[in-house]
């Protein structure tokens, strides 16, 4: 079992990445080795927000040469979570056909990473 911390490396903070926090979308640089499922669990633990979708992308090392010395950059894979910015109480039935609420209380927002991009929604 992986950690959260050692799953979401960083947040990737660029201007496009920048005008999707407004629509809950937020991206991040993950682990190379990390599945869609792992990146969901740690961004739900470790900003205890809801997550609805998971999107990754993942990038090979690119050729760099300096002076006569060739070598590669090193591979990386970012992930754009969704978040649910209206967060309702989950309901589930019983074995008995019973419905039962689960007052979690999520946040709206990850902001931490609202403040660093200066917003205050």
């Amino acid at each position: 079992m992986r950690h959260a911390e050692d799953i979401i490396i960083k947040p990737i903070i660029t201007e496009k990445s920048y005008s999707q926090v407004s629509e809950g979308k937020y991206t991040f640089e993950v682990a190379i080795d990390a599945t869609k499922i792992d990146i969901r669990n740690a961004v739900e633990e470790l900003f205890n927000v809801k997550v609805l979708k998971v999107n990754t992308l993942r990038y090979d090392g690119k050729k760099k040469r300096v002076g006569v010395h060739q070598g590669l950059t090193k591979a990386w894979k970012k992930a754009i979570v969704v978040i649910d910015t209206d967060p309702k109480d989950e309901k589930y039935l019983t074995k008995g056909g019973k419905e039962n609420k689960v007052n979690k209380k999520y946040k709206t927002e990850i902001e931490e990473i609202s403040s660093a991009f200066g917003t205050n929604n």
